[in-house]
């Protein structure tokens, strides 16, 4: 059952709308889902510099607590009288006041004087530990984060040991770690040099904050980052520290809803936070769900990668915020599709009435009926197409006359001149054998002559004359195709380059420019050289006769477009030929010579070698403007 052309417009029309519809939403769908998460990305790294500045800024508070004091007026006269209860009263005043885990002072050596929290052991040496030596030798104030050993912890206090001391929990692409248990702690602490009135060390006051189960930052970071703002029950931010790859402080829940202390990072965040010392950010599993997570590492005093920080936003929200938004978008698309279909079927039915009218105008025309023409109405694209097709129906008909017409001439001028080359044939032939038998008695009638008998020159005479009449005759029948081509595989471009070289170094060529351009893989044709190079050599020699001797001849190869022929162009530059002999150009003893310059058969012959090698041999010419002869010969199939 055929579709009516309207079914197939509509079709063709939902079909595009389809198509376009589904491309457009694959790539608004892609670039809605890149943009969410894009913008996901780049809120976590907004919200990463803020964890880091909440971190930094506690560094700092830290800092500024042991440094203040440290400049307390007690502390020097304390030293300098060595009230040793002063010093721990007023110390551990100050380290619960502000919340410190430690507060010790140490002599000018670093041998610790006083621990606030236990001054029960004091004696030894801190001038090893990396910040209250850099306070030592660079006489100021030093912050920053170090990781404390459990034995220097429990010089502290024995609940900061117990406080570090964390069971590790492995989890599905956690990095390597083959420990149960983590017992050294990360600690926030600052050391600051105190000068006696010489301006000499004192000693050294160092304090800081136990990180370990210490939610504080982790806290702060999401109350000032995230509000607390929960999404479906969750909080929407997350905040972390790890002491290495291991998880110390952090709000992110377990499935319990316990703060999942212990757990350990990825594999890949491992080795490119801390192992390259390099920030990563992408989606991640954390504990129990999806996350858009920055992380960062975290440093010691001397750059050393002792840790990492961590935000995230939960994924869920924006996995919402993406299909919300898809769901718009699709539900504007499929309106969209459907107004669209309902147009394009209104447009189809205005456009099917010129378009039958035209299929029909198109039937009529491949029928040969070229007269008819399609009916317009309106000036709208369509009535435009149906004109444009008139035009093209008359332009055919135009053509089809004139090739019908140059089609009917062709056929009357081969049937003329097959009309010649039979008289030709037979005049020749008539004229052949008497003409053979006046030379043969001629030369018997000379040799018995005398030298100088009067007669004598008179017969010589006669021989010269019939002698030329006996090469007309040999020029009919060349013209009459009485010779049989003695056919060779040859190549067209060789038999140019020897009729060339014979021909160039003629008086008559001195003052002519010959330029070549012959096709460089023509095949070789089945042709007789013999005649092939007598058809170039009179065609040429014409050339420069019409040229006298002053110009340019440009001979050119190639192979038809439809490589059935090869094509071979002589063009020469002289004064062309009339368009009323044109049709008379091949035709015997017809010549626009001077009498007595050519016989008129040098064409005519040339027209019937090619013809006998089943080719086309015609002319061009615009007089005054030279003249262009273009000979097509057959690429045999063996040879195509």
């Amino acid at each position: 059952m055929k579709m009516s052309l309207k079914n197939k417009l509509i079709i063709s029309f939902l079909t595009v709308i389809i198509i376009c519809g589904l491309v457009v939403t694959i790539i608004a769908v892609r670039l809605i889902e890149k943009g969410v998460i894009q913008q996901a990305q780049d809120k976590v790294k907004h919200d990463l510099n803020s964890a880091r500045l909440i971190y930094e800024r506690e560094i700092t508070l830290t800092e500024d607590i042991v440094r203040f004091t440290a400049l307390r007026f007690f502390i020097k006269d304390a030293i300098s009288n060595n009230d040793i209860e002063l010093l721990k009263s007023e110390l551990e005043a100050i380290r619960k006041a502000e919340s410190l885990d430690i507060l010790t002072l140490t002599d000018n050596e670093g041998r610790v004087v006083i621990r606030t929290r236990n001054p029960s052991v004091s004696g030894d040496s801190q001038a090893d530990d990396i910040i209250v030596s850099k306070a030592l030798s660079q006489k100021e104030s030093v912050a920053g984060t170090e990781i404390m050993s459990r034995e220097e912890l429990l010089k502290e206090n024995e609940d900061l040991a117990r406080q570090s001391q964390i069971k590790i929990i492995h989890t599905p692409m956690a990095s390597g770690n083959d420990r149960i248990e983590e017992t050294s702690g990360m600690i926030i602490k600052a050391a600051v040099p105190i000068f006696n009135n010489d301006g000499k060390i004192a000693g050294i006051l160092y304090g800081g904050k136990l990180i370990n189960r210490n939610y504080d930052i982790v806290d702060k970071t999401k109350e000032v980052v995230y509000k607390d703002t929960k999404y479906k029950g969750k909080d929407i931010g997350t905040a972390t520290i790890f002491q290495g790859g291991l998880r110390i402080s952090t709000n992110v829940l377990d499935n319990n809803g316990k703060r999942a202390i212990g757990t350990l990072l990825s594999d890949e965040v491992y080795k490119q936070v801390l192992e390259q010392g390099k920030s990563w950010g992408n989606r991640a599993f954390v504990v129990n769900d999806w996350y858009i997570t920055a992380y960062e590492p975290i440093r010691d005093v001397q750059d050393n990668i002792i840790g990492v920080l961590y935000v995230g936003v939960l994924e869920e929200k924006f996995i919402d915020m993406r299909n919300h938004t898809i769901f718009i978008f699709l539900s504007i698309m499929l309106v969209s599709m459907v107004i669209v279909f309902g147009i394009s079927s209104l447009l189809a039915r205005n456009i099917l009435k010129p378009v039958q009218n035209l299929i029909y105008a198109s039937s009529l025309w491949a029928k040969g009926k070229l007269d008819y023409r399609a009916q317009t109405s309106g000036s709208d694209e369509i009535s435009k197409l149906c004109e444009t097709f008139n035009e093209m129906a008359s332009s055919l008909k135009e053509r089809d006359d004139k090739l019908k017409e140059y089609t009917n001439e062709q056929i009357m001028k081969s049937e003329r001149l097959s009309t010649l080359g039979r008289l030709a044939a037979g005049v020749a032939h008539e004229i052949n054998n008497p003409l053979g038998g006046v030379l043969m008695y001629t030369h018997l009638a000379l040799e018995d002559m005398e030298e100088k008998e009067v007669l004598r020159k008179n017969l010589e005479k006669t021989i010269t004359e019939a002698t030329r009449c006996k090469d007309v005759v040999k020029g009919l029948f060349d013209f009459a195709h009485q010779t049989e081509p003695k056919v060779e595989l040859a190549n067209i471009n060789d038999i140019l380059e020897r009729t060339l070289l014979v021909i160039k170094n003629q008086v008559l060529f001195r003052n002519i420019l010959i330029k070549k351009d012959l096709h460089s893989s023509l095949p070789k044709l089945s042709v007789d050289i013999g005649q092939m190079q007598q058809v170039f050599t009179n065609i040429i020699l014409n050339a420069a006769d019409a040229m006298n001797g002053h110009g340019e001849l440009t001979v050119k190869t190639s192979k038809t477009p439809d490589n059935e022929y090869i094509e071979i162009e002589i063009a020469d530059t002289g004064h062309g030929i009339k368009p009323e002999n044109i049709d008379k150009i091949f035709e015997p003893f017809f010549t626009t010579k001077e009498v007595g310059s050519g016989t008129g058969l040098g064409l005519a012959v040339s027209y019937g070698i090619i013809t006998n090698h089943h080719g086309t041999i015609e002319i061009q010419s615009e007089y005054g403007h030279g003249a262009l002869f273009i000979i097509k010969l057959p690429i045999s199939q063996k040879e195509k």
